[in-house]
């Protein structure tokens, strides 16, 4: 497989590819999936992730909202920006400038991991104005501890060796490989989600771009400013989640306690994709008590 994911091939079975379209917006191009009618729901995955991750919420979402899902910079079929730009205010900016490009204005934002944090940041900058914010397993908080001392410097370290994009991603072509790192996760998904994360992390480019983020990545002016959110928070958590544990949730209430908490019991990092019905209906139920969407029960 070439560096670069080839929309052609790999992306010729990729879920929900009738909703695919691809459009240039600050120097490079997007791979941003839209479908559905109503008020505007603005969807961003967390690293290492692509449009693939929402392939059955999106649909239940598109029942009662216009769903907008880009491939992050750098992730699945959208190109890589600069380096410098791999970061949470360079990421929100170029996603800012992706839906001044469509002329969409979100009325709400759902993201997963890294992605609740860049809606929430482009909320902070005003570049977008939803009702809502609901966080599936937010990464919000910084690492603290050893890992702070470990993992940044690692990732920038990495992320420079030319040949370590090429090694991850020659260890993502082994499905076993594949299957512990999801279940590292606290998940359990399907064999169709693990087939499609192995041909992600199958494309050196894919992971250099999500090394590339990690390297940038810095939460603390986003725990700052958290506390000057305008929109209505949503926290869902799961209780089995190893990558973001439901502790950062609380930590995140405790910051901003108009924020609301719901704890997922028996589900992990990854449930939106393990429980996409649950997910989807709690999204709804919350959009429609913050007055997003009136709530229209299926004849």
């Amino acid at each position: 497989m070439g560096a670069r994911l080839s929309w052609r091939c790999d992306g010729a079975d990729w879920p929900n590819r009738e909703a695919s379209r691809f459009l240039d917006v600050v120097g490079y191009r997007w791979h941003v999936q839209i479908m559905g009618s109503g008020p505007v729901a603005l969807l961003a995955h967390g690293t290492g992730a692509s449009t693939h991750s929402w392939r059955a919420l999106m649909p239940l979402l598109a029942r009662h909202f216009t769903v907008v899902a880009p491939d992050l910079p750098g992730h699945g079929f959208t190109e890589a920006p600069p380096r410098h730009r791999l970061s949470l205010p360079g990421m929100s900016k170029d996603i800012a400038a992706l839906c001044r490009q469509l002329d969409v204005r979100p009325q709400l934002a759902v993201g997963h991991s890294a992605g609740a944090a860049i809606l929430a940041r482009m909320s902070l900058d005003r570049s977008i104005d939803p009702a809502l914010i609901v966080s599936l397993n937010g990464a919000f908080l910084p690492f603290g501890g050893v890992a702070a001392l470990v993992l940044s410097p690692l990732a920038k370290a990495l992320t420079f060796n030319p040949f370590v994009p090429r090694m991850f991603a020659w260890r993502g072509s082994d499905p076993a490989a594949v299957h512990r790192l999801i279940a590292g996760t606290g998940s359990t998904i399907d064999a169709e989600g693990e087939r499609l994360y192995g041909k992600l992390v199958s494309s050196p480019a894919h992971v250099s771009a999500a090394l590339q983020m990690m390297a940038n990545w810095d939460l603390h002016p986003l725990v700052r400013d958290l506390p000057r959110l305008r929109p209505a928070l949503l926290l869902i958590a799961a209780s089995k989640d190893r990558a973001i544990p439901p502790d950062v949730a609380r930590r995140v209430r405790e910051i901003l306690p108009k924020a609301k908490l719901e704890l997922v019991r028996g589900y992990g990092h990854l449930m939106h994709e393990e429980a996409p019905e649950l997910a989807a209906a709690t999204i709804i139920d919350a959009a429609t008590e913050s007055g997003v969407v009136a709530l229209q029960h299926d004849a």
